[in-house]
């Protein structure tokens, strides 16, 4: 079943009412309007990411592709419970290991976002991914030219408060200057979200980034 304005209402819901009990009561709702549809999202999706990268891990599970709806309190100001907000990932590995890229979709309760990058991308990989740009790799001028021959992503992470690549033409100072680097997409189109098209149209999209996601991929793999 795609997702519904009822996968929104129990997000919103669950969050405000911050109670084991009552998530535990409504707990029939969460499955059918909250994993059911991620579930069938991650298996719609599949054949495309696997296209992309045969590694990834595409297991329809929570805390394997499918995020956890109740939040890690230990080290947050934020004692909520619950999230309002669920998402997938399409990554090597564990997921949520940081040291490689990959590919996530996330629904929040005013719309959605999606696109391809790291959560938190260490210095290390920063560092090489600076270095290879500077050096022209194939990789990278492969992964630049994919991304301005799109519209749908912007590139997105916290940059450097000064410059530090002052001399760099403006389309490389757009990657170098940052700390972290993204890709993503945001949408409050609810037609879309709530429709069977949902899968196809990420698909697209995602294909769009297969050549920066091989640049950073080929970058992790140079950093470790």
């Amino acid at each position: 079943m795609p997702f519904s304005p009822k996968t929104l209402d129990f997000l919103w819901e669950n969050r405000m009412r911050n109670s084991r009990d009552w998530f535990e009561e409504h707990k029939s709702e969460y499955r059918s309007y909250v994993v059911e549809p991620l579930c069938e999202l991650v298996e719609a999706l599949t054949p495309t990411m696997l296209q992309i990268d045969s590694l990834f891990t595409v297991d329809p599970r929570v805390d394997k592709t499918i995020s956890r709806i109740w939040r890690d309190t230990r080290y947050s100001h934020d004692k909520s419970l619950y999230r309002d907000t669920m998402w997938i990932i399409f990554k090597r590995g564990k997921m949520h290991g940081t040291e490689v890229p990959g590919f996530y979709f996330e629904i929040t309760c005013d719309g959605f976002n999606y696109g391809c990058g790291f959560y938190h991308a260490s210095t290390n990989f920063m560092d090489t991914m600076r270095q290879q740009i500077l050096e022209n790799r194939s990789a990278f001028r492969e992964a630049l030219s994919a991304f301005a021959a799109q519209t749908t992503f912007t590139i997105e992470g916290d940059c450097y408060k000064r410059p530090h690549f002052p001399d760099a033409a403006p389309e490389l100072q757009n990657w170098l200057e940052r700390r972290n680097i993204c890709f993503i997409a945001e949408s409050d189109d609810a037609k879309l979200l709530f429709s069977r098209d949902l899968a196809d149209v990420l698909a697209v999209d995602f294909l769009k980034l297969r050549s920066i996601y091989d640049f950073l991929l080929h970058v992790s793999m140079s950093s470790n």
